[in-house]
């Protein structure tokens, strides 16, 4: 089956097929293409087996990644916890990923696809598992008493009785101020974290094409913001993306308070699904918080095409790095676009 390319930007099929498929995610959606165009020039191709003029019922959608450290690369999609390759049939999905495979051979050093599907083996050799992650989510549909009663007692309950006692401040909205909040917290975060922080650009072109589909939350005490997230909605499903918090004031529970907050707000507008995000499998932390939510979580696995004998698309060295340099510089530097 011959495949064609699309620019999803200015196609307007894609939009509309993402609308319509139920497999899509906040992911595909052209808001989040067009942040990581104009944030850091990842140019979004589609691919699909639809004729032009046709209207579509596939495509994989993905970034060419131009780096002198990590290589020229296609990844569906940078920044995006998963990304499923959308085809109504096995076999228009096995003509995506053969193309992406050819695609891959004599210019790219390798192609990533972040599904929360499993990609059967007859894909060919040139494809195998990479890095593992966990996938968690929260169904929305019980009563909201039953999903309190979910929550962990002692580690997300507690804290939540507790932020209502401190009487924390709670705001939501996508405004500039609330923005420089959420930001300078993530910039404390990442720090503590010892990983480098996204630019404040990517926040603003975000909140621009994401719209109505972007809300921060934040939760202040005696006017000091404590703790912030960042949700994106898609249909039925809101995406717990960005979380945020400053230590000193942990104890009065600002980030549990938040996410009953989301929990309360996004299924009385209609969301049936919090999509919690990944983890990594030794991030013990994270995952033991999501789970005390009473998510559920699930393998999630990427998948990578080279036609070299090794490619590890994370480099470790990278991160041990950053991680050595980045404590002692100065927030001036790291707020750099």
């Amino acid at each position: 089956m011959r495949v064609y390319t699309i620019d999803p930007l200015v196609d307007e099929r894609w939009s509309e097929f993402v609308d319509r498929n139920p497999k899509s995610s906040v992911f595909h959606n052209v808001g989040w293409l067009k942040a990581l165009w104009h944030t850091y020039r990842y140019r979004p191709i589609v691919f699909t087996t639809s004729r032009p003029g046709e209207s579509l019922d596939s495509g994989l959608v993905c970034c060419e990644i131009r780096s002198w450290i990590t290589g020229t690369r296609l990844v569906s999609l940078p920044f995006s916890d998963h990304c499923d390759v959308l085809a109504e049939s096995n076999q228009s999905r096995t003509d995506l990923l053969g193309h992406l495979a050819d695609r891959v051979e004599g210019k790219f050093k390798y192609a990533e696809i972040r599904s929360t599907e499993y990609l059967p083996p007859p894909l060919g050799r040139s494809w195998r598992s990479g890095a593992e992650f966990f996938h968690h989510h929260l169904s929305l549909q019980p009563a909201l008493d039953e999903l309190y009663r979910n929550l962990h007692k002692d580690c997300i309950q507690r804290k939540i009785r507790r932020a209502e006692k401190e009487q924390l401040h709670y705001s939501k909205g996508r405004s500039e101020f609330l923005l420089r909040q959420f930001y300078d917290l993530l910039l404390r975060t990442r720090r503590r974290h010892r990983l480098p922080p996204q630019p404040l650009k990517w926040f603003l072109n975000l909140v621009a094409f994401m719209g109505d589909r972007l809300t921060i939350r934040v939760a202040s005490k005696d006017a000091y913001a404590t703790a912030a997230i960042l949700t994106l909605s898609h249909k039925k499903t809101t995406t717990y993306k960005y979380g945020c918090s400053d230590e000193r004031w942990n104890r009065f529970g600002g980030m549990s308070y938040l996410m009953w907050k989301t929990i309360q707000e996004e299924k009385s507008q209609g969301s049936q699904v919090l999509d919690l995000g990944r983890s990594e499998a030794s991030n013990s932390g994270l995952i033991q918080f999501k789970d005390r939510l009473g998510a559920e979580k699930a393998p999630l696995t990427y998948w990578v095409c080279s036609h070299e004998l090794a490619v590890e698309p994370r480099s470790p060295r990278i991160v041990h790095f950053a991680r050595r340099i980045l404590p002692p510089l100065p927030s001036a530097v790291l707020r750099l676009p």
